[in-house]
């Protein structure tokens, strides 16, 4: 039944190739406009709304069609995100206008809010790109075989060894790592259930620490106690060991690890050090503007300035691979058109702060930004923020676009730019998040935390609940 399934997908893909990109972007948003014109007309002269089409924000209806294509055209990614991207932003310019105004005033204005995000994103995915391949030529991954066991619980171990990096530094770097050094370990040949639990390892160690994911720094930025988002690693925990035994055992039999390490090789600790000073520049960059100057993160890209900073520095050491640069950069950009997208989304309030709440967020945060949604959540308040960091930084995981993490590792891995093997052979993930969820609340229980800062109330727009109700979603970063 499956396989019929997958199939008929593909024969859709082969289908919708076959038609114009051009043409089909613009019939889309031609229908949709038109549909839209009559609920345009009477609420002219009122401030920005969305406009709806069979009870669905036509907002959300240009999004999905776009993580639609996405999904089918895996080949074409950049195309349909930036196709997606121009629907959005022309319906908007011309019709219901941004939540920081009507017309190009409105995008600059929101534009002036999302700018450091995305400058960060982009630079920390172009500055890691050039690290993977520094620690990849130190040949440290060549040795990894000699270290870990030779059976299915080396690729658990390399999993965990995943987690407690990203515990430390940002996940997109640690998923990057893990990456090269599955392709090493596996002789280039990784299962894609596999890749799934290593973008699971990276989300779920970077969500119990607050220099660890972008959301949870957001957390500690505003005002959240770290000890309160500490809690989350219990969940973490737990999902490690549901996730990793399964992928481990998927991976050994796909290809199991050469414990025979090539004769000749050895560790180029020039190379080793330049990674280890990159990364220590990262972390202090990342503590000192949250410790002493917190409002310079909403100004200033510290953190990626900071990381290619330190690039620049140690290329008098040793030059890095700027070969790399061009293909880095498409996948940074269809990465940036989706983050972009998602934060355009009339999503404005949230549900009733409770723990089935923040279970559904983490489903929601496959397929939709987790930054805004960590955002509207700060400012409504009234959350457990353990519970919080755990649904929206590891939730990502269950969609291989779901997460910065995601996306970076499928750049460098194609063939997990697709959601349907994502979904088949990643499942365990989804099973971790929700035992993980759940062990957590039986172990903890829920403790909503006060309100730690006073925010101005936003009328509502669009609920989550509107979201989930209006097209059925039960459950995305940069």
């Amino acid at each position: 039944m499956l396989k019929s399934l997958y199939a008929a997908v593909d024969r859709l893909a082969v289908i919708w190739i076959s038609i114009p990109a051009g043409r089909l972007a613009g019939g889309a948003l031609g229908l949709l406009v038109a549909s839209a014109l009559p609920a345009a007309a009477a609420q002219a002269g009122a401030s920005p709304e969305p406009l709806y089409l069979f009870g669905i924000p036509v907002d959300f209806i240009l999004f999905a069609l776009t993580l639609l294509g996405v999904a089918l055209l895996h080949h074409h990614t950049l195309y349909v995100a930036l196709t997606g991207l121009a629907a959005i932003l022309v319906y908007k310019l011309g019709l219901t206008g941004f939540n920081a105004g009507p017309g190009l005033a409105g995008l600059v204005g929101h534009m002036q809010h999302e700018w450091v995000v995305l400058a960060n994103l982009f630079l920390l995915l172009m500055g890691f790109a050039l690290l993977s391949r520094h620690f990849e030529k130190s040949q440290v991954p060549d040795v990894m075989p000699a270290i870990l066991p030779d059976d299915w619980k080396g690729g658990f171990v390399l999993l965990v060894i995943v987690a407690v990096i990203s515990s430390f530094l940002d996940n997109i770097a640690a998923a990057l790592i893990g990456g090269v050094m599955a392709r090493e370990v596996f002789k280039g040949k990784v299962h894609i259930g596999y890749l799934a639990a290593i973008v699971a390892a990276a989300n779920a160690g970077g969500s119990g620490s607050v220099v660890g994911d972008t959301t949870t720094t957001m957390m500690w930025i505003d005002g959240v106690s770290p000890l309160s988002v500490v809690e989350a690693f219990v969940a973490a925990l737990v999902a490690v060991v549901v996730f990793g035994i399964p992928a481990a055992l998927q991976q050994q039999r796909y290809s199991p690890i050469i414990k025979d390490v090539a004769p000749g090789v050895r560790i180029h600790w020039t190379r080793v050090f330049i990674v280890f000073v990159i990364l220590v520049v990262a972390i202090l960059a990342n503590v000192i503007a949250n410790l002493r100057y917190p409002d310079l993160l909403d100004q200033i890209p510290v953190i990626g300035l900071a990381v290619w900073a330190a690039l620049l520095v140690t290329a008098l050491l040793r030059r890095p691979d700027w070969e790399i640069m061009p293909e880095t950069f498409k996948g940074t950009i269809f990465l940036l058109a989706l983050v972009l997208s998602a934060s355009l989304m009339p999503v404005e309030k949230l549900p009733l702060a409770s723990w089935q709440t923040a279970l559904g967020l983490g489903f929601v945060s496959a397929v939709f930004d987790n930054i805004p949604l960590t955002a509207l959540a700060l400012r409504q308040g009234g959350y457990d923020w353990g519970f919080l960091a755990y649904a929206v930084g590891f939730g990502g995981s269950m969609i291989w676009f779901g997460s910065s993490a995601g996306v970076a590792l499928a750049s460098a891995f194609p063939e997990a730019k697709s959601v349907g093997l994502w979904l088949r052979h990643g499942w365990h993930v989804t099973v971790a998040y929700v035992i993980g969820f759940f062990v957590m609340l039986s172990v903890l229980g829920w403790h909503p935390d006060p309100p730690h800062r006073k925010h101005t109330e936003v009328a509502p727009a669009v609920t989550v609940d509107h979201l989930a109700t209006g097209y059925g979603c039960g459950s995305h970063s940069l």
